[in-house]
């Protein structure tokens, strides 16, 4: 029974991350034949009959759309094999695999062959469904999916993936910045995603277009300002900007209106009290 690894060992894990890392971001066209070949063995140890039909696409969206309208089949992202994309699960076995004593099973290595040949996968009782894989992937310095003016994951059909800083957003905030209101940017529900909004439009353009009414600003920039806006159709309401202690990036939040000061604004946002207010990174 294997309970540790050897310093040897331990040093080839670099080169698994560097070999699968290649794998998972690449960008080549599938191997139609390697495949398919990959798939009858998956088939076959699963004993289920391997169909004769298969057609390839572009991209998943494109799957996912021609299973609809030729077939009447729904597909979600959950039916899918994802091929590449399955690359940093199958990196853990492939080191063990050759650096190890460890039994496993066969039947992971059709997988890694997929993997190294293809986009996302549809299996089927009568055809199999392979996807191309990205045309382009992007990322910012810190190795986080991003780009400002096109999808950070970019198929051949032009669909793709919209990410700021490794967060997902909707794609129209990158493919029409001006869908982008000041409204979208401070009610928006996912915290993360109502950043992203606000770093794309500014936050001098959110304040700019809401004349914020500064209540009260800390001299601690984690702490922030307490500052009220008035939002069309909502009337007046107040909202904290702070500098997260974590990451350096400014977050917009609403507070109750009761709130006088940034302070008391920041700690209610943790659920503390202002003189019990220690925070060392937002969630």
């Amino acid at each position: 029974m294997l309970t540790s690894l050897t310093a040897e060992q331990e040093a080839r894990f670099p080169e698994y991350v560097d070999k699968w890392l290649a794998i998972g971001l690449s960008t080549e066209d599938i191997d139609v034949e390697e495949s398919l070949a990959a798939l009858k063995d998956i088939y076959e140890q699963s004993d289920l009959t391997y169909p004769d039909k298969h057609e390839v696409y572009d991209s998943p969206f494109a799957a996912v759309k021609a299973m609809k309208e030729k077939y009447d089949i729904d597909v979600y992202p959950k039916d899918f094999i994802y091929g590449c994309h399955e690359a940093a699960a199958l990196s853990f076995y492939d080191f063990f695999i050759e650096n190890t004593d460890i039994q496993i099973t066969d039947k992971i290595k059709p997988f890694m062959r997929l993997a190294r040949a293809c986009g996302w996968v549809l299996m089927f009782d009568e055809l199999v469904v392979l996807t191309q894989k990205p045309v382009s992937i992007t990322w910012d310095t810190d190795k986080r999916l991003h780009a400002e003016d096109d999808f950070a994951i970019k198929f051949r059909d032009g669909t793709g993936i919209a990410s700021w800083h490794g967060t997902r957003i909707p794609s129209e905030w990158i493919q029409d910045k001006n869908t982008i209101t000041p409204d979208i940017c401070l009610h928006w529900s996912n915290i993360e995603q109502r950043r992203s909004a606000c770093e794309i439009l500014g936050w001098a353009n959110v304040l700019e277009k809401l004349n914020a009414k500064t209540i009260d600003e800390d001299s601690d920039p984690t702490i922030g300002k307490l500052v009220e806006v008035e939002l069309p159709d909502a009337g007046n309401e107040k909202f904290l900007i702070a500098k997260d202690p974590n990451t350096g990036n400014p977050v917009g939040l609403p507070v109750p209106s009761s709130m006088e000061t940034a302070l008391e604004a920041n700690s209610w946002t943790y659920g503390q009290k202002p003189d019990e207010f220690k925070p060392d990174f937002r969630v």
